[in-house]
This record gives structure tokens, C-alpha cells and sequence, in this order.
């Protein structure tokens, strides 16, 4: 894992982070962490929130994407996107520090 390259965030899921903070009353920061579980070892979770004092924020068109420090390293050099399918529509992560994944989309092993 090469530690000093941060996640990247495209601009279809910022533009989908702005039309979700439209319609919110303080507008929120897209949180993605790693945590233990799921059924390759690990998943990917992905909410609004509002950002730490210690996170890593990317910011683009107005908004915001946190990650905390535990979970930085798990994601260098992964892209967040948004993707809207006939399957339905999420912000996702392409990882390449993920050895497998899952059919789900949010699990994963390293």
C-alpha cells in the first residue's frame, strides 16, 4: 500500500453530494470509512457527517468528502465515485489496495 497518495473523488459524485446537501439543513460532508466485517474482512461506510478535527477533507463544487486517520490508509489512491445503475443508484469506491471484493460493492479483503 502505498500511504501517501489520498483518495480521489470524481465529479459525478460530488455533483450527487450537492444535490443530496440541496435539500439538507446543514449541509453534510460525505464520510467514507473503512471498518472490520462484512464478507471479505472488510466494508466500506458511507454516510453523511460532519467532519472531524483530524479527518482528511477533499473538497470539490462546494462540498465536502471526510476520511478519518484509521481509515486513510486503507483507501490511498481509491476513487469515490457516484454511480446510478438500473440496479440502483450509490456513491462507491474503487479501490486498488483490495486484493477480492465482494458482489455487494461495499466489501472487501487486503
Amino acid at each position: 500500500m502505498d500511504l501517501t497518495l489520498p483518495p480521489k473523488v470524481t465529479p459525478r459524485a460530488f455533483a450527487r453530494l450537492a444535490e443530496i446537501n440541496a435539500e439538507a439543513a446543514p449541509p453534510k460532508a460525505l464520510r467514507v470509512a473503512v471498518e472490520g466485517g462484512g464478507c471479505s474482512g472488510f466494508q466500506y461506510d458511507i454516510t453523511l457527517d460532519d467532519p472531524a478535527e483530524d479527518d482528511l477533507v477533499l473538497e470539490g463544487e462546494g462540498q465536502r468528502v471526510v476520511v478519518d486517520p484509521v481509515s486513510l490508509p486503507f483507501l490511498s489512491n481509491a476513487v469515490i465515485d457516484f454511480s446510478d445503475e438500473l440496479i440502483g443508484a450509490r456513491f462507491t469506491v474503487e479501490n486498488p489496495n483490495a486484493t477480492s471484493s465482494c458482489g455487494c460493492g461495499t466489501s472487501f479483503s487486503m
